[in-house]
């Protein structure tokens, strides 16, 4: 048996998922681009994702991320990496049509670990529902975000309430039409000790103060569900919603991001999978000096080096799936580094090499490869840039041989 065989349960919904995306998420694509375009508003709600999300239901493939069995089917993160990797293949669909989208279910995980029983009823149930959407604050545009003990928003105790002020950015989901509430990361106390100056409120996003000044674009995308400026300006938020204290913040931030980053890097293995698979179809279907492109050298070697490539990051992420599930978030916290960095930059590789052999119907919204390059390269600073990550990974190895430390 292999070291990263999963349950019978697992697979069924893997051929389940597979048989979803080749009768209904595929052809729906095209549909979904035609129904954006002609609603002229880059935060449509199209019908399509709304039938989608029927059928996923029906056939009971939703809320797949989840993994305490109160609230989903109680997946490990082996079991539901595959299904994130074959999401990727179509990510502007297949996530949101499973109700497995971020930053959803990040937050998803925060109200069920930390929320109280009124958020669990108030924002948890609808947004497992699918009836709401809900983003997530924690980017600002004055400090670099990546330390996230840089955070500036204040949250002032003033009796009953928290007084918030300051700005926040990249917001994802923000914008989207069904969005009604965020999770926000601010500071608590900035003489506290670094880890403890930092909390997370639960705030409606029609709360009075909260303004959406803009959506901002990534790579000259729109995306629908938007990342959005917000500015706070004298935002009440009551005691009681404040999650798991004051000081908690950092924890918090930190129990989100593990699943967060292996849910990301699977869906990059299945972006990658498809550049592959149409960057093969068009070599064979296209000539170019009087022969398939396939025949020529650099493009066997690019096909080749993608495939060893795509199963080296595939392998890696299983292992720190296995890992988070037996040893812990924290004892796997280098494995996460590793894939966070390896998956994006792999993929975007390979998606790179995908445009280029469709030559300029590659840059075109005719295939998916382009909105898959612009997605890749944002994820490289999605959750921690490749920096970040690089330096956790290069601490804990040079912890090794600190003297007397062997």
């Amino acid at each position: 048996m292999s070291l990263f065989e999963i349950s019978e349960r697992a697979k069924k919904y893997q051929a389940d998922l597979l048989e979803f995306m080749d009768s209904h998420v595929y052809p729906a694509e095209a549909i979904y681009e035609e129904q954006m375009a002609e609603a002229g508003n880059p935060h449509f709600q199209p019908p399509i994702l709304e039938e989608l999300k029927s059928e996923a239901r029906s056939r009971g493939l939703w809320n797949l991320f989840h993994p305490h069995p109160e609230w989903g089917p109680g997946l490990t993160n082996l079991e539901y990496a595959p299904l994130a990797e074959i999401m990727g293949r179509s990510p502007h669909l297949a996530p949101e049509a499973t109700n497995c989208s971020a930053p959803d279910t990040g937050n998803m995980e925060v109200f069920t670990l930390f929320g109280s029983d009124e958020h669990k009823e108030r924002y948890l149930k609808p947004l497992l529902e699918g009836t709401i959407r809900s983003a997530f604050a924690m980017t600002e545009p004055q400090v670099a975000s990546s330390d996230a003990t840089n955070v500036q928003l204040s949250m002032v105790r003033d009796g009953d309430h928290y007084v918030l002020n300051g700005r926040k950015w990249f917001a994802s989901n923000a914008l989207h039409q069904n969005c009604k509430v965020m999770i926000v990361m601010g500071k608590t106390d900035p003489d506290a000790a670094t880890h403890r100056q930092q909390s997370m409120m639960v705030v409606p996003l029609d709360a009075p103060g909260v303004t959406l000044m803009r959506g901002l674009t990534v790579m000259g995308y729109q995306d629908r569900e938007g990342h959005a400026e917000i500015d706070f300006t004298d935002v009440r938020v009551p005691v009681k919603d404040v999650l798991k204290g004051e000081g908690e913040g950092f924890a918090i931030a930190q129990a989100r991001l593990g699943p967060g980053r292996i849910h990301h890097c699977m869906r990059a293995i299945g972006m990658a999978e498809r550049a592959l698979e149409l960057l093969c179809k068009r070599a064979q279907s296209r000539v170019a000096f009087g022969r398939p492109i396939a025949d020529n050298a650099n493009i066997r070697d690019w096909i080749a080096e993608a495939r060893i490539e795509i199963e080296m990051i595939r392998l890696l992420t299983l292992k720190t799936a296995y890992l988070m599930d037996t040893v812990g978030n924290k004892a796997a916290q280098v494995e996460i580094a590793a894939i966070k960095v390896a998956a994006p930059n792999i993929a975007l590789t390979i998606v790179d090499r995908a445009m280029q052999v469709h030559g300029a119907g590659g840059l075109t919204e005719d295939f998916p490869l382009a909105g898959f390059w612009a997605h890749l390269r944002t994820l490289r600073l999605a959750d921690g840039p490749d920096e970040v990550h690089k330096r956790a990974i290069a601490r804990q190895e040079l912890r090794k041989y600190r003297e007397g430390a062997r």
